[in-house]
């Protein structure tokens, strides 16, 4: 075990979206690599908008690609009183003070601030009252001074300094009592003894008033690597109008685990040429040095090849316990169909996602076959009667339906009929399928086996006209 304490720390506010599943992941990673450890913490403090929805939606989402935490899930919401305590500390030593400024004066100041061509930022107002008045109000954290410097050492972007001119005097707590994000984030990150902040980089303006936080507070102060945001193909913020942003979305959509970790840890890292890499690949190889300082693009036609590739390559058992809940939502019967491993098999090389697999597979399961019409009326006419009688009485002969067996059993066809493979397999394939796309001839009958290739053909003939 390594001293590095990381974390991943999601508002439940909706669902784990791309940013912030990368986020996850990309701490994991490093927690792994380096025999850290990784932290689970639900920010929970905006008690209007979170919802134990959006918590489940988001330890799914996490179990789903496989991002196990090692400590939590620990919730802001129980650690209210820790930061009463906090705020107290820095009222007492000076170090924060009561702001009885309303909404409107604020709103007043700022508009007037803009049009004398300054920053719209607080002027202290309250700063230096002594007195208590029986009216509402927030707590604000004094900056230590107006014409310092605050500078870190990122470890993705290098040096970020920020003049402290730039900087107001933040709420730490709001009129109702409870506290704010850069607030709580800080007394979190110190309590749990984080070592390095991993976070998206429309955190990096938060950071300098967080310093100055864990300073004023007696903390020391962790690493930060901030994260590229990342874009849509338009190279604006990534968002519902470039697709589906929601982690289990995909899920949803019928894409594997592996494909989504793959993509998410591509959009801002790289290693050399390589593209695919595994879980136990990205633990070994993953480092912050080749994290990227600009904004990845997401490409959804990416995402599909990968999960094609995964698809293609994986374990046919695992598939198909996958697949069964994409059958049962189309009200496909499983026990009543043929091996559903062996169904996985001849589709594999086919499907990009498992809804496209279990598009494919529906066809084995049907208690009688829907046909498309066109096809229907290109291949099941009359003058395929012969040729199907032929297919029916020689298939009937097998004992296996096994590739060398079908061979010998369709060279016989051939040889009966005088006709070549193409014209006997697309009329069958319509027969066994109902269309006149599919795995293989010798695929579909190995799958669906003997008696239901026979009944099917049968009842294929019934169809002729």
């Amino acid at each position: 075990m390594s001293d590095l304490r990381v974390r991943f720390a999601p508002s439940p506010t909706g669902t784990l979206h791309i940013g912030g599943a990368r986020t996850a992941l990309f701490n994991y990673l490093l927690a792994r690599k380096e025999q850290g450890t990784y932290v689970l913490r639900i920010e929970d403090t905006d008690v209007a908008r979170s919802t134990q929805e959006s918590v489940d939606a988001i330890l799914d989402a996490m179990h789903w690609l496989g991002l196990s935490c090692d400590e939590g899930p620990f919730y802001q919401s129980d650690r209210f009183d820790l930061y009463k305590q906090k705020v107290q500390q820095l009222l007492d030593e000076g170090k924060a003070y009561k702001c009885y400024c309303t909404q409107e004066e604020l709103d007043a100041k700022r508009e007037a601030a803009m049009k004398a061509g300054g920053k719209p930022k607080y002027d202290g107002t309250c700063r230096n009252r002594t007195d208590s008045p029986d009216l509402p109000y927030v707590v604000r954290f004094r900056l230590p001074s107006d014409d310092g410097v605050t500078t870190f050492i990122d470890r993705i972007k290098g040096k970020i300094s920020i003049r402290h001119e730039e900087l107001d005097d933040l709420i730490i707590q709001r009129t109702d009592g409870t506290p704010t994000y850069n607030f709580v984030v800080v007394v979190d990150d110190a309590e749990m003894g984080m070592t390095l902040v991993i976070r998206g980089d429309d955190h990096i303006n938060n950071t300098p008033r967080q310093i100055l936080l864990y300073e004023a507070l007696g903390y020391p102060v962790p690493e930060f690597a901030h994260v590229p945001m990342i874009l849509g193909a338009d190279k604006k913020r990534l968002s519902k109008r470039h697709g589906a942003t929601s982690v289990m979305d995909y899920q949803k959509m019928g894409y594997l685990p592996e494909a989504m970790v793959n993509y998410l840890v591509r959009l801002g890292w790289s290693c050399g040429d390589e593209e695919i890499f595994s879980m136990s690949d990205l633990i070994e190889k993953f480092t912050l040095e080749n994290v990227g300082k600009s904004a990845g693009v997401f490409n959804p036609d990416k995402l599909l090849w990968l999960n094609a590739h995964y698809i293609k390559s994986g374990n046919p058992q695992r598939l198909a316990g996958l697949l069964e809940e994409f059958l049962t939502q189309k009200g496909i019967d499983i026990p009543s169909g043929p091996d559903l491993v062996e169904v996985v098999k001849s589709l594999q090389e086919r499907a990009s996602t498992l809804v496209e697999m279990a598009d494919g597979a529906a066809f084995y399961y049907a208690a009688e076959l829907e046909y498309d019409e066109k096809a229907k009326g290109k291949f099941l006419t009359t003058d395929q009667r012969a040729t199907f009688q032929a297919i029916l009485d020689n298939l009937a002969q097998c004992q296996q339906f096994n590739e060398e067996i079908l061979e010998k059993t369709f060279a016989a066809v051939m040889e009966v009929t005088g006709l070549k493979f193409g014209k006997i397999a697309q009329p069958l394939r319509v027969a066994l399928t109902g269309g006149t796309a599919s795995p293989s001839i010798y695929q579909v009958l190995q799958v669906l086996g003997k008696e239901r290739s026979l009944a099917r053909i049968q009842r294929a003939m019934e169809q002729l006209g």
